[in-house]
């Protein structure tokens, strides 16, 4: 077990912050390397070309370790929707297939598929969620040889339910669809395996559960798609080696071809001089506490909120299928006036942060969450509730 780490957040004493899913507060060392940054910028006479080619290579290896990847499968990219964009542009489906995502997942996973089922008469297939909350099964038994690609999250986005994506992966392959995977609320926080899983796309935005900076989101690539269309066409994607472009007499030579690996796909100015060395910062960190201890330590504290909110009439998903380091409460009670409209309101004003989703309390803490404020978060929802 990881013991609190409340000293490297800028957290005040009298904040109990348990909303990591939503926006993470940076590390301290990740603002000084920030400042550091901004520092750079005032005076970029200082910034050598070489450090803008290895810092952001720096990221790409950390990333990629944290995920069972190699530095050339991974690219810089500033969002979730920009990598899934990316996956939506390399992959085929055809009119009557199917692209298989769950019922009420988030948007980003979704909205790209509605609109390329439009345009090539595909049909969207919604996976409702069952009573046993094993939405890996449900996954599974909607796979056939129908689907054309499974776009999913690795865990549920309000209540952190957990999809075993090796089963999933394996399914896929079975019946020759594509797997896409919006692991946002997950990376940095559950273990995953790229080379177990074999998703053939692989994002996860980092302003969340990767502790970096906002606008800051990695996209795995599967070898078997590296060498596709990139949503930008930058010249640095272009070049094979060294920085500078060819100039012969004055004349541009442009880059006849792409580098090899995912390079293709990194976000126009991925060498950011101000978040890429806040990311570095943040994603070593998480490689020194090690995203197995990370989970463990984080499934203590949900489950003992899980046990102490039982009484308050709040239940979460079964025990078999919570990914550990998030969690969401339902009230068993579905009759409470305005339902849980005010809690989330109610509890920031006591300085107790959470997230409302729909008829869940998500409850994301992280390693900085001491004991008082499990003891405040229980005693504020009491009042509240």
């Amino acid at each position: 077990m990881i013991p609190c780490q409340r000293h490297l957040f800028d957290i005040p004493d009298e904040v109990a912050f348990f909303n990591f899913s939503t926006l993470a507060p940076i590390l301290k060392s990740s603002r000084a390397a920030g400042l550091a940054g901004v520092e750079r910028k005032a005076q970029p006479w200082n910034v050598g070309r070489a450090e803008r080619v290895e810092e952001p290579e720096r990221a790409r290896a950390l990333f990629a370790n944290l995920i069972g990847a190699t530095p050339q499968d991974v690219a810089i990219v500033p969002a979730a929707s920009y990598g899934i964009a990316t996956a939506v542009a390399n992959l085929e489906v055809g009119a009557g297939q199917r692209i298989v995502v769950l019922e009420d997942q988030y948007p980003n996973n979704v909205l790209p598929w509605v609109q390329r089922c439009q345009s090539v008469g595909a049909e969207l297939v919604f996976v409702r969620r069952p009573e046993d909350d094993d939405l890996t099964n449900a996954v599974l038994m909607a796979i056939d040889d129908r689907t054309a690609i499974a776009a999913l999250p690795h865990c549920f986005w309000t209540d952190g339910t957990l999809l075993d994506l090796s089963l999933i992966g394996r399914r896929c392959r079975e019946v020759g669809a594509a797997l896409v995977v919006d692991a946002t609320q997950s990376t940095g926080a559950v273990p995953i395996d790229v080379a177990e899983v074999r998703p053939d796309f692989f994002i996860a935005s980092a302003y969340k559960w990767l502790l970096c900076p906002y606008t800051m989101g990695f996209l795995y690539v599967a070898p078997q798609h590296q060498g596709g269309v990139p949503l930008e066409h930058s010249w640095r994607g272009g070049m094979i080696e060294g920085w500078d472009v060819d100039w012969n007499d004055g004349i541009m030579r442009y880059p006849e071809s792409w580098q090899p690996g995912t390079g293709r796909f990194n976000m126009g100015e991925s060498d950011n001089i101000i978040s890429i060395p806040m990311t570095i910062v943040a994603l070593k960190q998480i490689e020194d506490w090690g995203v197995r201890e990370i989970n463990s330590s984080l499934r203590r504290i949900t489950e003992t909120i899980i046990e102490r909110t039982h009484e308050l009439g709040l239940v979460a998903p079964t025990a078999e299928q919570r990914a550990g380091h998030m969690t969401g409460l339902r009230l068993v009670d579905s009759t409470r006036p305005n339902g849980l409209k005010d809690v989330q309101e109610r509890l920031a004003a006591r300085k107790v942060y959470i997230s409302v989703r729909g008829d869940v309390i998500r409850i994301a803490p992280h390693l900085s969450v001491t004991d008082d404020d499990i003891d405040r978060l229980i005693m504020e929802l009491a009042a509240v509730l």
